[in-house]
């Protein structure tokens, strides 16, 4: 730091304003140009004391302060958007501390006074007996066109969240989304005022909130009672409120949204991810609650059984997570970006940026990932009819034509059980993909119980078989895309990455090239045998979750399932943890496979093992199509296997 003007460091800088704002990506065309509308700066001078005052007014950059530090016995400091600095070299006395506090309103309850009919804040930091020993002095400005990047939201009439860290700009855009609603959409709009930030101190609120009204609040504890009186007594279409910290205050405004009035606020936080973790806060965004599953389900997910789920729908459908005064993050719906989350699944939300030369660019997270329409599209012309990207062109053996069409005829299913002949035209996947179940489900004389038939590879008829699908020079059909139907995703994953097997795992039937199921759930399933069908899947189940099983199906898959391979085997796949003595069980049993029971035909014992090493050995055995079984008693158990 360095005295009289000289620049002391700013952790957090902020970048140059931007004053207009046109058009962006996605044709949805933003204005925004930013005006001051008030400062009051005259007025806030005129209560500090006589030094500070000649500094700030021959300051060249006055327009860009931020706030004023006093604390007792420094020197005062002067906060800019890009820096800050010392205005002299005199320190704060106590006289100069009370010529303050005598100017101004009365603290509230939260250490926090106003100039009224303006919009500075001053707040109060106190010593143990409750002496003010350091004021912040926060400069306020009426900004209007703040809210130019989401003035397409506030008009919507849906329920909006801001996020962000102090001093990025939440109360500006609150008090200017306010007077938006009031003035411009003709809403009755009622502010809930806590500290007097938004509409300045006074029984007048300042005219940055237009025809919106003001209800001030005795002592801070008491927001949440006032935001239910406003709704009970002045009849609004939306509340607004500044700062929701407590949990009276979250179920206050669930409330308020579950009675059909509109809610704009602000919550500290940066991330939607800090709200789901803050047990105060959860409910805004729908809560959070431990979900026990049932086996079928957690079959189908591939997780463990026990799961967190969003308890109910969100206070707030949308959510705007302020990074920086013009960068921007938009969930447009949060339940969604809540669900993904909560199942270890990344969010694709909106990113809005004011760049300098006066645009806004629009773009996504995740650039792949394409810009989801807000009713279900089945064209591509209708995704560019909304403005959003062309979407995601399926990949694989039946893009590339290498799959002939089903037959029209009434020949087909798995193993050649009919299955149905309705063609599908699919639009919304996931409402297709519904409707495909049940009408399956309800077509019971069309499917047959499959019960005690082989379902090594479920075959489609009218469609190539996948073994004899040639791939290009390049690889260009791959990486291979897989639906796991209860197989563990888990183990999967893992094979995939120890073998480096060029397969990627799908949580969308329409993208993926191939299924892989479980074969007890495949049998008495004739709803996934049908959607297979209808796009021209190639099934593959495997008997159990175990990784030779699913090493092996894999394999198949790639078209190098030769039984006669000799390649070797990584041993850390079926390890636990990778510590020595699993490997070294594991190797034990893969010797006594290769050097006596294949080539001699011969039964071997091995040493005694733990239940836990036995259970790999088992499955390393059964990798090579042979049969074992535990034998002794504790702790002498041991594993014997046998020649095929």
């Amino acid at each position: 730091m360095s005295l009289n003007g000289q620049h002391l460091p700013d952790p957090n800088p902020s970048p140059e304003p931007v004053r207009t704002e046109t058009t962006a990506a996605n044709s949805l065309e933003l204005e925004m140009v930013e005006r001051v509308a008030a400062d009051d700066l005259d007025q806030l001078l005129a209560v500090l004391p006589p030094m500070i005052v000649g500094a700030i007014a021959q300051h060249p950059d006055k327009d860009r302060l931020v706030e004023i530090i006093m604390d007792l016995g420094r020197q005062p400091e002067a906060r800019f958007s890009d820096r800050a600095e010392y205005l002299s070299d005199e320190p704060i006395t106590a006289a100069d501390l009370q010529i303050c506090i005598e100017q101004i309103g009365q603290f509230s309850g939260d250490n926090r006074a106003g100039i009224e009919r303006t919009l500075h804040r001053i707040s109060a930091l106190r010593n143990r007996s409750g002496e003010v020993i350091g004021l912040t002095c926060r400069v306020g400005r009426a900004i209007f066109g703040t809210i130019g990047m989401i003035r397409d939201l506030v008009g919507l009439g849906q329920s909006i969240l801001l996020l962000g860290r102090p001093g990025v700009g939440k109360t500006t855009a609150l008090r200017e989304i306010a007077r938006v609603l009031a003035d411009d959409l003709g809403k009755r709009v009622v502010i809930i005022d806590t500290s007097n930030e938004i509409a300045g101190d006074g029984d007048i609120p300042h005219p940055a909130i237009g025809r919106a009204r003001r209800m001030q609040v005795a002592r801070p504890e008491l927001q949440h009672q006032v935001m239910i009186e406003a709704v009970e007594n002045h009849m609004p279409e939306v509340v607004v409120i500044d700062e929701i910290g407590t949990e009276l205050e979250a179920l206050a405004a669930r409330t308020i949204a579950e009675r059909g009035v509109q809610l704009v606020g602000t919550a500290h936080g940066n991330q939607i991810e800090n709200l789901i973790k803050n047990p105060t806060l959860s409910d805004l965004v729908g809560g959070i609650q431990s979900v026990t599953l049932g086996d079928d389900e957690a079959r189908r997910r591939g997780s463990q059984k026990s799961v967190l789920e969003r308890k109910a729908p969100p206070t707030f459908e949308i959510a705007i997570e302020m990074l920086e005064r013009y960068r921007w993050t938009i969930h447009d719906n949060v339940a969604n970006t809540v669900d993904s989350l909560l199942r270890g699944r990344q969010p694709n939300p909106q990113v809005r940026t004011a760049t300098s030369s006066g645009k806004v660019d629009i773009s996504r997270e995740d650039p792949s990932a394409p810009y989801p329409p807000t009713a279900p599209l089945s064209t591509e012309s209708g995704w560019q009819e909304r403005g959003g990207r062309s979407p995601k062109k399926n990949r694989g053996w039946r893009s590339s034509g290498r799959m002939n069409p089903l037959p029209s005829s009434d020949q087909g299913g798995v193993n050649g059980i009919p299955l149905s002949t309705a063609p599908v035209t699919p639009s919304n996947p996931h409402q297709q993909f519904d409707r495909l179940l049940q009408e399956s489900f309800n077509r019971a004389n069309q499917s047959m119980d499959m019960m005690g038939q082989p379902l090594e590879q479920a075959a489609i008829p009218g469609a190539q078989d996948p073994d004899s699908l040639p791939l290009g020079p390049n690889g260009e059909d791959l990486p291979l895309h897989v639906y796991p139907y209860a197989v563990s995703r888990h183990n999967l994953e893992q094979v995939i990455q120890t073998l480096q097997m060029p397969i990627e795992l799908t949580k969308d039937l329409d993208g993926a090239d191939a299924v892989l199921a479980l074969r007890s759930h495949v049998k008495n399933h004739s709803k996934l045998r049908h959607l297979a069908k209808v796009r021209q899947l190639p099934i593959y189940t495997v008997k159990a979750n175990s990784m030779p099983q699913m090493i092996r199906a894999l394999r198949r898959m790639l078209r190098i399932d030769d039984p006669d391979m000799t390649d070797p085997i990584n041993l850390e796949l079926f390890s636990k943890h990778g510590d020595e003595n699993e490997l070294e069980a594991l190797e034990e049993a893969r010797l006594a496979v290769e050097q006596i029971v294949i080539p001699k035909g011969q039964p071997v014992e091995l040493l005694p093992r733990s239940a836990t090493i036995r259970k790999m050995q088992h499955e390393l055995v059964e990798h090579y199509r042979l049969k074992s079984s535990s034998f002794g008693e504790e702790p002498n158990r041991r594993l014997r296997i046998y020649p095929a």
